[in-house]
Protein backbone atom coordinates (compact mmCIF):
# COMPACT_ATOMS: atom_id res chain seq x y z
CA UNK A 1 0.00 0.00 0.00
CA UNK A 2 1.44 3.59 -1.09
CA UNK A 3 1.96 6.33 2.02
CA UNK A 4 2.33 10.21 1.65
CA UNK A 5 4.01 12.21 3.95
CA UNK A 6 2.46 15.89 3.34
CA UNK A 7 4.58 18.59 4.47
CA UNK A 8 3.39 21.82 5.49
CA UNK A 9 5.78 24.22 5.16
CA UNK A 10 3.98 27.23 4.23
CA UNK A 11 3.87 28.92 7.33
CA UNK A 12 5.46 32.70 7.35
CA UNK A 13 6.97 32.20 10.56
CA UNK A 14 6.88 35.62 11.95
CA UNK A 15 7.93 34.89 15.69
CA UNK A 16 10.76 33.01 14.53
CA UNK A 17 11.99 36.55 12.94
CA UNK A 18 15.55 35.28 11.03
CA UNK A 19 14.70 34.49 7.12
CA UNK A 20 12.32 31.20 6.48
CA UNK A 21 12.77 28.98 9.66
CA UNK A 22 12.02 25.59 7.57
CA UNK A 23 15.30 26.34 5.74
CA UNK A 24 17.12 26.83 8.99
CA UNK A 25 20.29 24.15 8.79
CA UNK A 26 20.59 21.73 11.53
CA UNK A 27 24.09 20.28 10.82
CA UNK A 28 27.31 20.60 9.05
CA UNK A 29 25.86 19.35 5.91
CA UNK A 30 23.27 21.32 5.96
CA UNK A 31 20.39 19.25 6.69
CA UNK A 32 17.29 20.98 7.99
CA UNK A 33 14.94 19.61 10.10
CA UNK A 34 12.60 18.45 7.24
CA UNK A 35 15.90 16.03 6.21
CA UNK A 36 15.51 14.43 9.27
CA UNK A 37 11.50 14.01 8.99
CA UNK A 38 11.70 12.60 5.60
CA UNK A 39 14.92 10.42 6.44
CA UNK A 40 12.64 9.22 9.60
CA UNK A 41 9.54 8.71 7.71
CA UNK A 42 11.17 6.53 4.40
CA UNK A 43 12.78 4.64 7.09
CA UNK A 44 9.34 3.41 8.03
CA UNK A 45 8.06 3.19 4.64
CA UNK A 46 6.77 6.17 3.68
CA UNK A 47 7.23 6.43 -0.53
CA UNK A 48 6.60 10.15 -1.19
CA UNK A 49 6.39 13.19 0.04
CA UNK A 50 4.11 16.24 -0.77
CA UNK A 51 5.17 19.60 0.02
CA UNK A 52 2.92 22.17 0.66
CA UNK A 53 4.48 25.63 0.30
CA UNK A 54 3.64 29.33 -0.61
CA UNK A 55 5.24 30.32 -4.73
CA UNK A 56 7.46 33.15 -3.13
CA UNK A 57 9.76 30.52 -1.75
CA UNK A 58 9.78 28.11 -4.18
CA UNK A 59 13.21 28.86 -5.98
CA UNK A 60 14.40 28.85 -2.31
CA UNK A 61 12.91 25.94 -1.05
CA UNK A 62 13.74 23.90 -4.24
CA UNK A 63 17.51 24.35 -4.56
CA UNK A 64 17.81 23.92 -0.79
CA UNK A 65 15.33 20.94 0.26
CA UNK A 66 13.30 19.79 -2.84
CA UNK A 67 16.05 19.26 -5.63
CA UNK A 68 18.25 16.85 -3.13
CA UNK A 69 14.85 15.19 -1.52
CA UNK A 70 13.80 14.13 -5.04
CA UNK A 71 17.02 11.87 -5.85
CA UNK A 72 15.64 10.00 -2.11
CA UNK A 73 11.97 9.91 -2.65
CA UNK A 74 9.05 10.92 -5.15
CA UNK A 75 8.21 14.19 -4.34
CA UNK A 76 5.21 17.16 -5.59
CA UNK A 77 4.20 20.07 -4.48
CA UNK A 78 1.16 21.94 -3.23
CA UNK A 79 0.84 25.71 -3.38
CA UNK A 80 -0.92 27.48 -0.60
CA UNK A 81 -2.20 31.14 -1.83
CA UNK A 82 -4.77 33.90 -0.05
CA UNK A 83 -6.93 33.06 -2.86
CA UNK A 84 -10.64 31.97 -1.74
CA UNK A 85 -11.84 31.91 -5.42
CA UNK A 86 -14.53 34.46 -6.42
CA UNK A 87 -16.97 34.59 -3.76
CA UNK A 88 -14.49 36.22 -0.92
CA UNK A 89 -12.60 39.24 -1.34
CA UNK A 90 -8.76 39.04 0.35
CA UNK A 91 -8.42 42.21 2.30
CA UNK A 92 -5.56 44.27 1.02
CA UNK A 93 -3.12 43.80 4.01
CA UNK A 94 -3.52 40.10 4.50
CA UNK A 95 -0.28 38.72 4.65
CA UNK A 96 -0.54 34.94 6.74
CA UNK A 97 -1.98 31.91 5.13
CA UNK A 98 -5.61 30.76 5.83
CA UNK A 99 -3.92 27.85 8.74
CA UNK A 100 -3.47 24.70 8.34
CA UNK A 101 -6.86 23.62 6.91
CA UNK A 102 -6.53 25.22 3.92
CA UNK A 103 -3.34 23.93 4.06
CA UNK A 104 -3.64 20.27 3.58
CA UNK A 105 -7.03 21.56 1.13
CA UNK A 106 -4.00 23.45 -1.32
CA UNK A 107 -3.02 19.47 -1.71
CA UNK A 108 -6.18 17.80 -2.27
CA UNK A 109 -5.05 16.89 -6.42
CA UNK A 110 -1.97 15.42 -5.13
CA UNK A 111 -2.96 12.73 -2.45
CA UNK A 112 -5.43 9.98 -3.18
CA UNK A 113 -3.68 7.31 -0.39
CA UNK A 114 -3.59 7.41 3.07
CA UNK A 115 -1.58 10.49 4.34
CA UNK A 116 0.42 11.87 7.56
CA UNK A 117 0.58 15.27 8.25
CA UNK A 118 3.34 16.79 10.11
CA UNK A 119 4.88 20.50 10.48
CA UNK A 120 7.96 21.35 8.52
CA UNK A 121 9.80 23.28 11.44
CA UNK A 122 9.24 20.25 13.89
CA UNK A 123 10.84 17.54 14.79
CA UNK A 124 8.82 14.67 15.71
CA UNK A 125 11.01 11.86 17.05
CA UNK A 126 11.86 8.30 14.84
CA UNK A 127 9.69 6.32 16.78
CA UNK A 128 6.67 8.23 15.66
CA UNK A 129 7.00 7.65 12.21
CA UNK A 130 6.49 4.01 12.41
CA UNK A 131 3.48 3.69 14.37
CA UNK A 132 1.96 6.08 12.30
CA UNK A 133 2.93 4.11 9.33
CA UNK A 134 1.88 0.67 11.10
CA UNK A 135 -2.19 2.76 11.48
CA UNK A 136 -1.94 3.36 8.30
CA UNK A 137 -1.58 -0.13 6.54
CA UNK A 138 -3.52 -1.73 9.20
CA UNK A 139 -6.49 0.22 9.58
CA UNK A 140 -9.62 -0.15 7.98
CA UNK A 141 -10.31 3.84 7.00
CA UNK A 142 -14.19 3.56 8.04
CA UNK A 143 -15.20 2.01 11.13
CA UNK A 144 -19.30 2.05 11.84
CA UNK A 145 -18.85 5.08 9.31
CA UNK A 146 -15.92 7.39 10.83
CA UNK A 147 -13.29 8.35 9.28
CA UNK A 148 -10.34 6.84 11.06
CA UNK A 149 -7.43 9.19 11.94
CA UNK A 150 -4.69 9.24 14.16
CA UNK A 151 -2.67 11.84 16.16
CA UNK A 152 0.88 11.53 18.14
CA UNK A 153 0.74 12.33 21.68
CA UNK A 154 3.47 14.09 23.21
CA UNK A 155 3.67 14.67 27.04
CA UNK A 156 3.67 18.89 27.04
CA UNK A 157 6.86 18.85 28.85
CA UNK A 158 8.54 17.57 25.47
CA UNK A 159 7.43 20.52 23.61
CA UNK A 160 7.76 23.20 25.60
CA UNK A 161 10.58 26.18 24.08
CA UNK A 162 12.70 28.07 26.36
CA UNK A 163 12.43 31.05 24.66
CA UNK A 164 8.74 32.04 25.04
CA UNK A 165 5.21 30.45 25.01
CA UNK A 166 3.69 28.11 22.46
CA UNK A 167 0.32 27.03 21.27
CA UNK A 168 -0.58 23.32 21.54
CA UNK A 169 -3.37 21.15 21.11
CA UNK A 170 -4.58 19.99 24.14
CA UNK A 171 -5.77 16.44 24.05
CA UNK A 172 -8.10 14.48 26.29
CA UNK A 173 -8.30 11.32 25.61
CA UNK A 174 -10.57 8.39 26.95
CA UNK A 175 -8.78 5.08 28.55
CA UNK A 176 -8.56 3.18 25.35
CA UNK A 177 -6.59 5.93 23.71
CA UNK A 178 -9.00 7.70 21.77
CA UNK A 179 -9.76 11.74 21.72
CA UNK A 180 -12.80 13.04 23.31
CA UNK A 181 -12.01 16.67 23.35
CA UNK A 182 -8.85 18.84 21.98
CA UNK A 183 -8.64 22.19 23.02
CA UNK A 184 -6.07 24.60 20.89
CA UNK A 185 -4.31 26.50 23.53
CA UNK A 186 -1.88 29.62 22.83
CA UNK A 187 0.31 31.03 24.96
CA UNK A 188 1.52 28.22 26.96
CA UNK A 189 4.53 28.62 28.94
CA UNK A 190 6.56 27.63 32.19
CA UNK A 191 6.33 29.84 34.74
CA UNK A 192 8.92 30.27 37.66
CA UNK A 193 7.04 28.85 39.98
CA UNK A 194 6.95 25.66 37.92
CA UNK A 195 3.29 26.36 36.90
CA UNK A 196 2.11 26.25 33.43
CA UNK A 197 0.31 29.00 32.07
CA UNK A 198 -1.88 29.49 28.83
CA UNK A 199 -4.14 32.43 27.18
CA UNK A 200 -6.93 30.15 28.06
CA UNK A 201 -5.78 29.92 31.67
CA UNK A 202 -6.88 26.04 31.59
CA UNK A 203 -7.10 25.04 34.98
CA UNK A 204 -3.67 22.54 36.06
CA UNK A 205 -5.48 18.99 36.02
CA UNK A 206 -6.07 20.33 32.13
CA UNK A 207 -2.99 21.98 31.76
CA UNK A 208 -0.14 20.61 33.22
CA UNK A 209 4.23 19.17 32.07
CA UNK A 210 2.19 15.71 31.72
CA UNK A 211 -0.55 16.96 29.78
CA UNK A 212 -1.25 15.17 26.32
CA UNK A 213 -0.60 17.53 23.37
CA UNK A 214 -0.88 17.70 19.77
CA UNK A 215 1.86 18.26 17.26
CA UNK A 216 -0.04 18.69 14.18
CA UNK A 217 1.31 15.14 13.24
CA UNK A 218 -2.54 13.66 11.57
CA UNK A 219 -2.65 10.26 9.90
CA UNK A 220 -5.56 9.62 8.09
CA UNK A 221 -6.94 8.57 4.61
CA UNK A 222 -8.06 10.75 1.42
CA UNK A 223 -11.57 11.40 2.79
CA UNK A 224 -10.39 13.62 5.25
CA UNK A 225 -9.45 16.30 2.29
CA UNK A 226 -12.79 16.15 1.27
CA UNK A 227 -14.03 16.89 4.93
CA UNK A 228 -11.33 19.92 5.08
CA UNK A 229 -13.24 21.56 1.85
CA UNK A 230 -16.19 20.94 3.44
CA UNK A 231 -16.09 22.55 6.90
CA UNK A 232 -13.27 25.36 5.66
CA UNK A 233 -16.04 26.63 2.86
CA UNK A 234 -18.67 26.27 6.85
CA UNK A 235 -15.46 28.68 8.40
CA UNK A 236 -15.30 30.96 5.87
CA UNK A 237 -19.54 31.73 5.51
CA UNK A 238 -19.13 32.09 9.30
CA UNK A 239 -16.00 34.12 9.53
CA UNK A 240 -16.82 35.99 6.35
CA UNK A 241 -16.62 39.57 8.41
CA UNK A 242 -13.62 38.91 9.68
CA UNK A 243 -11.22 37.72 6.92
CA UNK A 244 -8.55 40.15 8.25
CA UNK A 245 -7.99 37.74 10.93
CA UNK A 246 -9.62 34.33 10.20
CA UNK A 247 -7.43 31.16 10.59
CA UNK A 248 -8.88 27.79 10.46
CA UNK A 249 -6.53 25.50 12.35
CA UNK A 250 -6.56 21.44 12.33
CA UNK A 251 -7.59 20.69 16.24
CA UNK A 252 -10.74 23.04 15.50
CA UNK A 253 -11.47 21.03 13.12
CA UNK A 254 -10.72 18.06 14.45
CA UNK A 255 -12.69 19.09 17.44
CA UNK A 256 -15.51 19.62 15.19
CA UNK A 257 -15.83 16.21 13.94
CA UNK A 258 -15.80 14.64 17.62
CA UNK A 259 -18.67 16.92 18.46
CA UNK A 260 -20.36 16.03 15.17
CA UNK A 261 -19.17 12.37 15.26
CA UNK A 262 -17.66 11.74 12.13
CA UNK A 263 -14.60 10.35 12.97
CA UNK A 264 -12.88 8.65 15.57
CA UNK A 265 -9.07 9.70 16.45
CA UNK A 266 -6.68 7.60 17.81
CA UNK A 267 -3.77 8.80 20.31
CA UNK A 268 -0.50 7.20 19.61
CA UNK A 269 1.41 8.20 22.72
CA UNK A 270 4.96 8.63 22.41
CA UNK A 271 7.26 9.51 25.01
CA UNK A 272 9.96 11.47 21.89
CA UNK A 273 11.11 14.80 22.89
CA UNK A 274 10.16 17.30 20.19
CA UNK A 275 12.51 19.91 18.76
CA UNK A 276 11.34 22.94 16.71
CA UNK A 277 12.75 26.24 16.07
CA UNK A 278 9.61 28.58 16.74
CA UNK A 279 11.76 31.38 18.05
CA UNK A 280 15.42 32.22 16.59
CA UNK A 281 16.51 31.98 19.85
CA UNK A 282 15.74 27.87 19.53
CA UNK A 283 17.97 27.85 16.63
CA UNK A 284 21.46 26.80 18.21
CA UNK A 285 19.43 24.61 20.94
CA UNK A 286 17.94 22.25 18.10
CA UNK A 287 21.15 22.59 16.44
CA UNK A 288 23.09 21.09 19.55
CA UNK A 289 20.25 18.18 20.05
CA UNK A 290 20.83 17.33 16.43
CA UNK A 291 24.88 17.08 16.98
CA UNK A 292 23.70 14.55 20.44
CA UNK A 293 21.59 12.37 18.10
CA UNK A 294 24.82 12.19 15.56
CA UNK A 295 27.49 11.80 18.05
CA UNK A 296 25.51 8.74 19.53
CA UNK A 297 24.46 7.13 16.23
CA UNK A 298 20.84 7.70 15.94
CA UNK A 299 21.44 9.09 12.60
CA UNK A 300 23.93 8.58 9.83
CA UNK A 301 26.79 11.18 9.46
CA UNK A 302 25.44 12.00 6.53
CA UNK A 303 21.89 11.07 6.22
CA UNK A 304 21.44 11.22 2.11
CA UNK A 305 24.88 9.86 0.84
Amino acid sequence: MKTTLVVMAAGIGSRYGAGIKQLAKMDKNGYTIIDYSIYDAKEAGFDKVVFIIRPDIKKDFKEIIGDRISKIIEVDYAYQTLDLGEKYQVPSDRKKPWGTVHAVLAAKDLVDEPFLIINADDYYGKNVFKDFHKFLTDTNNQKKGKLQIAMAGYKLKNTLSDNGSVTRGVSVGNKDNKLVKIIETHEIALEKNGKISSKENLDSDLLNLETIVSMNMWATFPRFIDLCQEYFEKYLEKNKNNLEEAEYVLPEMIGEFLQEDIAQITILPTNDKWIGITYKEDLEPAQEEFKKMLINKDYPENIWK
